[in-house]
């Protein structure tokens, strides 16, 4: 069950997510804040409580502090609660790049509202747990945003201040770094297999040595792995590929 906040300056649109939320049975609890300072505020006094918090719904456009500057801050928490943004407006990629599990266009539908629960309690569920690969990630088509499930990146490599996601169809642009990239999809499958690449275990079809160093075989392509994170692959594909 899920302990939620819900931040909007306007006071219709969070009463009615509010009642929305509330009529989910796998939502627990609701909270309200009409901005970002009072919704700051009772995240610090829930901390300091011992009261769980799971998830954050978060509007974009406030007046103080912006739903974008508290999702900075709430970052910062030693276990921040996961963040739904929910906007007017396309936010899609700045929400992927600030780890939200998900964002929602108003007016909120009820049905895609319950696909956000749906995706935030897959998101605090244990790791193994059903639909934890379920994420899709947001990427910028000449002024269309297209969602790349998370499954179908075969590899990830780092270019500058943004990161190439290899699918089989495909190769797309975000801006990102790989590390931040790494921390978000632990646990899922990912293993660094250089500085400068992020590997999907779930697509390698086979490890070799070859003029004396070790590579990956991901599709048609073939990586190299650094002679620093050699045992971490290795080790992952056997987890990935044990009965």
């Amino acid at each position: 069950m899920l302990r939620v906040l819900a931040v909007d300056d306007e006071v219709p649109a969070l009463s009615e997510l509010a009642f929305l939320l509330r009529q989910d049975a796998r939502v627990e609890h609701v909270s309200t804040a009409t901005d970002g300072g009072a919704a700051l505020h009772d995240m610090v006094q829930m901390i300091a409580d011992g009261v769980r918090l799971d998830g954050v719904f978060l509007d974009v456009r406030m007046p103080g502090l912006d739903g974008l500057d508290l999702a900075r801050l709430i970052g910062g928490f030693p276990m921040p609660p996961r963040l739904v943004f929910v906007s007017a407006h396309d936010c899609a990629v700045q929400a992927f790049e600030l780890e939200a599990v998900d964002y929602l266009l108003k007016p909120v539908r009820p049905e895609r509202l319950a696909e956000a629960v749906r995706r935030l309690s897959a998101a605090v569920a244990p790791p193994g747990a059903e639909g934890e690969d379920l994420e899709t990630i947001p990427v910028e088509l000449g002024g269309r945003t297209k969602f790349v499930a998370r499954q179908d990146v075969c590899y990830a490599e780092a270019h500058g201040d943004y990161v190439r996601l290899h699918t089989a169809e495909a190769v797309y642009l975000v801006r990102m770094s790989l590390a931040a990239l790494e921390r978000r999809w632990a646990g899922s499958g990912f293993v660094r297999a250089h500085r400068s690449t992020l590997v999907n275990a779930r697509h390698v079809s086979e490890l070799r040595f070859d003029a004396g160093r070790v590579v990956l075989q991901v599709g048609g392509e073939t990586l190299p792995v650094s002679r620093r994170h050699t045992r971490q692959v290795r080790e992952q594909l056997v987890r990935q590929f044990r009965p």
